[in-house]
């Protein structure tokens, strides 16, 4: 618990009884690695902060082929959040990699702490254009070849290549696992 409110502290204040109150309005969950936070053709119905493990954001491809897209690790807020808010269908999965402890609020709770909490909203737009930011696809340029864009990968997520399945590594940097393997060989 101390993690999520340290992190929403970095975005405002709230005092002992505002922290009281977004403590109790949060659960603990746990996923099994490839468990769903939340799924494809569904309205997301949560908002997920990551204790512990790595999610990933994936999707299918018109050739029905699995594209990860991003990966939100320790310390984080995990959520489809224009799907969430707009109460809308989402196009994507949010899945675990690894096995997962999140701290989650409901859409109720969430919009409870909007309209009990003075500036609320503020704290809540900071946190979520933070969560859009590193969900969206900043690398890797496709105009790059493979090496540097694995290369890139292991200086933005250092700690991931030991902790999420190659075949997803492959996926998210556009490249075949076949190819990942070689390119790894080679910077040995």
């Amino acid at each position: 618990m101390e993690e999520l409110i340290e992190y929403i502290l970095q975005f405002g204040n709230l005092n002992k009884q505002q922290i009281d109150l977004v403590s109790s309005k949060v659960k603990e969950i746990e996923l099994a690695k490839e468990e769903y936070f939340s799924e494809a053709g569904k309205i997301p119905k949560q908002v997920g902060f990551v204790l512990e493990g790595v999610v990933r954001g994936c999707y299918y491809n018109n050739k029905g082929e699995e594209i990860t897209r991003c990966f939100i690790s320790e310390n984080n807020l995990v959520v489809d959040y224009v799907n969430f808010e707009a109460n809308t269908t989402s196009a994507e999965y949010i899945q675990a990699s690894t096995h997962c402890k999140l701290l989650v609020f409901s859409k109720q709770d969430w919009e409870e702490l909007s309209h009990t909490i003075v500036g609320w909203d503020v704290i809540k737009n900071k946190m979520v254009q933070k969560c859009l930011y590193q969900k969206s696809r900043k690398s890797p340029v496709i105009s790059q070849d493979a090496t540097t864009r694995y290369l890139e990968f292991l200086e933005n997520h250092p700690t991931l290549t030991n902790r999420v399945a190659l075949s997803h590594v492959a996926s998210y940097l556009g490249i075949t696992q076949q190819s990942l393997s070689r390119i790894r060989k080679n910077i040995k």
